[in-house]
């Protein structure tokens, strides 16, 4: 593979034990990792061998191959995994060079179910389905995950993709805030979107130089603000802003509703009188981290554990420093919401060229065991685990992360988050109590056919490019929104509305094989 360059890693000989289960993952403290102990099947017994491994080395804790992780599953399994990484960290093109030239790895590691369903619908990966039965563990998980099993089906009823549970949570993002900077100034956390607006002028008059809000990847996160607006969709490449209305239970087109517009106009005051950043557009992740380490941003949205991540650094020379979490402003209709990201697509694929296949879903099925299930997610008891808690003080979960390659990419499918909510902070564990209350209504993304993938990535483009060109100058003021409706006919005439119509009909597609499967599980 041209694309990829090559690592190994040795696993080592069998075992078929598998006796307790971890609790299912909660915003709750630390419970022990052999707490609730129940059976289920033991491991198939492999014969060692290799398997080469597609998978992916995350930039916050590049891949090792002396992470502890791969020791202890070398105690659990008979495989080699000879891991190959892609060249500049571009998985997607790594998988789609790698298919294109039939030289595929036996196992891929995707970060989207999108990939999973195209590739798997072109007949280059495994249905996984068709091998159930030779995986007692995961059979058994299906039963007790029937929405994550559903979930995880393409548009044609197949699966190829292994579905993921638990570690979603760590991808939660939610509104966070220097609580010591408000007490100084005393200052209340803002309940509405209009104390949202005085708070930030009061920190800017008290600290000039700073931009009082500010966020990462431009237009990125306008998926969370808008969740007290009632109008979250998606605003990445890579999926249309279409929404599931609670209320009407109807697929929406979230660029064109009066509420997004309504939130557009506060930001519009926002850029006027420099409570954002005049670059917010292009502001990287490091260019973030350095504005809120100096004092320059006080209220900013992220990934909840990036709490401790700015605590634990920069507590260091300034112990006051407190970064905490806030419940979203409420838009004007009263909407306290954050987005749900508490997802996560991640997971195993199987190329349909390998000569391994049976053997490879034997080896993945111990991750669906309840042994497999603590062994990710805490690691080996004595080593890394005793009792409750992890034996080494870890920083963070980063810190975790680098040391023992536990909740890596390609060491999981089933996680058991109390793992890392043992490792968070005070700050860092209420945030996750108290999250969860502000959650957005829990939708999935409908499952599309080729075709319908073909139209809403042509389509898709020409909508996304107009929208986040146009949401920048109703920003910055280089459009009027009294040209409002004008923009919305824009959007028409770019097939907005067969990207929606797309989106119902699989939708509805969905839940009539939701329904048959129901009855089937009822006869």
């Amino acid at each position: 593979m041209s694309a990829v360059m090559g690592a190994s890693v040795v696993l080592g000989a069998c075992s078929n034990n598998n006796n307790e289960a971890s609790p299912s993952p909660s915003a709750s403290a630390s419970t022990s990792a052999s707490a609730g102990a129940s059976a289920s099947a033991a491991p198939a017994e492999l014969t060692p061998q290799t398997f080469t491994f597609l998978n992916y080395s995350n930039p916050s804790w590049p891949y090792d191959a002396n992470w502890k992780i791969w020791s202890y599953i070398k105690e659990k399994t008979g495989v080699t995994l000879d891991i190959q990484l892609p060249a500049g960290n571009l998985l997607e093109d790594a998988i789609s060079l790698a298919i294109a030239g039939g030289d595929m790895p036996d196992i891929m590691w995707t970060q989207e179910k999108r990939l999973a369903d195209k590739f798997g619908q072109q007949g280059a990966l495994v249905n996984i389905l068709d091998y159930v039965d030779d995986m007692p563990n995961f059979k058994a998980w299906m039963a007790k995950y029937p929405a994550e099993t559903q979930n995880m089906l393409s548009s044609d009823g197949k699966m190829y993709e292994f579905p993921n549970q638990g570690l979603g949570e760590s991808n939660r993002r939610t509104w966070m805030y220097r609580e010591d900077v408000f007490k100084k100034l005393n200052l209340s956390t803002p309940k509405t979107w209009d104390e949202l607006y005085e708070t930030l002028k009061k920190l800017k008059a008290e600290y000039p130089e700073s931009y009082p809000l500010t966020v990462r990847n431009g237009l990125r996160y306008f998926e969370d603000f808008a969740a007290g607006f009632g109008v979250s969709a998606p605003v990445d490449a890579q999926r249309a802003s279409a929404y599931l209305d609670g209320a009407t239970g109807e697929w929406k087109y979230a660029p064109v509703q009066p509420a997004y517009k309504d939130m557009l106009v506060y930001f519009n005051k926002f850029y006027k009188e420099g409570l954002i950043p005049k670059d917010f557009l292009t502001i990287d992740t490091k260019m973030w981290q350095d504005i809120v380490s100096t004092n320059r941003a006080f209220v900013t949205l992220d990934y909840i554990g990036r709490i401790d991540f700015y605590n634990s650094a920069l507590r260091k020379d300034n112990p006051d420093f407190s970064m905490n979490f806030m419940a979203p402003p409420a838009g004007p209709s009263g909407l306290q919401k954050n987005a749900f990201t508490a997802v996560t697509e991640e997971g195993f694929m199987i190329s349909s060229k390998s000569k391994k296949i049976k053997d490879i879903v034997k080896f993945i099925d111990f991750f669906y065991s309840d042994e497999g299930h603590e062994l990710v997610s805490w690691g080996k008891e004595g080593d890394t685990v005793s009792g409750d808690s992890f034996i080494e003080k870890y920083t963070d979960i980063s810190d975790l992360r680098k040391k023992t390659g536990l909740s890596t990419d390609g060491t999981y499918t089933w996680f058991d988050f109390n793992a890392h909510i043992s490792v968070s902070s005070p700050e860092l564990k209420s945030a996750y109590e108290q999250a969860p209350q502000f959650d957005n209504a829990k939708t999935s993304t409908p499952p599309f056919t080729p075709e319908e993938q073909q139209v809403l990535s042509t389509k898709g483009d020409s909508l996304n490019s107009h929208r986040d060109e146009n949401f920048a100058k109703f920003i910055m003021g280089t459009r009027s929104f009294d040209t409002w409706d004008k923009f919305v006919e824009e959007q028409k005439k770019l097939g907005y509305e067969e990207i929606l119509e797309i989106y119902k009909k699989s939708g509805r597609a969905r839940e009539s094989g939701r329904e048959v499967s129901n009855k089937r599980n009822k006869q």
